[in-house]
């Protein structure tokens, strides 16, 4: 019996190399998009603010009634759209995370499944999923792994390049 947990897999520099290069492609495809939305929250915050200093205009102050409407309108429709916008992002990022992912996930069971075979494991429990009280470090396999794994399976400029869209 082995204990693994595949949380260290993630970490930047110790984990699962090709883990930083998926997560790092699936970031730079959605990085416009980011962009975009960052640019819209910026707009509606300046809205808002304009919007703040024309109702707390000292009293006496005349103020444009059809231009504070206007901007009213203008940010609703901005707060609709980023909302629109973001939840849309969301869910193609997901998509496409699950695209990218599977692959490495069915890498990561068959290499772990013949690393468990090739030292005698006969079951190994993820300590990411399953709450353990206690385990000796004398079975955690993790770091063991993740450098069979990387070793084995390196990351090359095959697999960091962005195909054409």
């Amino acid at each position: 019996m082995a204990v693994i947990y595949t949380d260290a897999f993630l970490d930047q520099k110790t984990g699962i190399a090709k883990f930083n290069t998926v997560i790092t492609k699936l970031n730079g495809e959605f990085q416009k998009i980011k962009d975009d939305l960052t640019q819209q929250q910026t707009r509606a915050q300046t809205l808002e603010t304009e919007i703040t200093k024309l109702r707390e205009a000292p009293e006496g102050t005349p103020i444009d009634q059809k231009s504070l409407q206007a901007k009213i309108d203008q940010l609703e429709q901005l707060k609709k759209d980023i909302q629109r916008k973001g939840e849309d992002a969301q869910a193609s990022y997901n998509k496409r995370r699950q695209e990218l992912f599977a692959p490495l996930q069915d890498e990561l069971g068959k290499a772990l499944e013949a690393f468990a075979k090739a030292r005698g494991i006969n079951v190994i429990i993820d300590a990411a999923q399953v709450p353990l009280l206690y385990a000796s470090e004398s079975i955690d396999i993790t770091r063991a792994f993740i450098t069979d794994f990387n070793t084995k399976n390196p990351v090359t400029a095959a697999t960091t390049a962005t195909p054409p869209r």
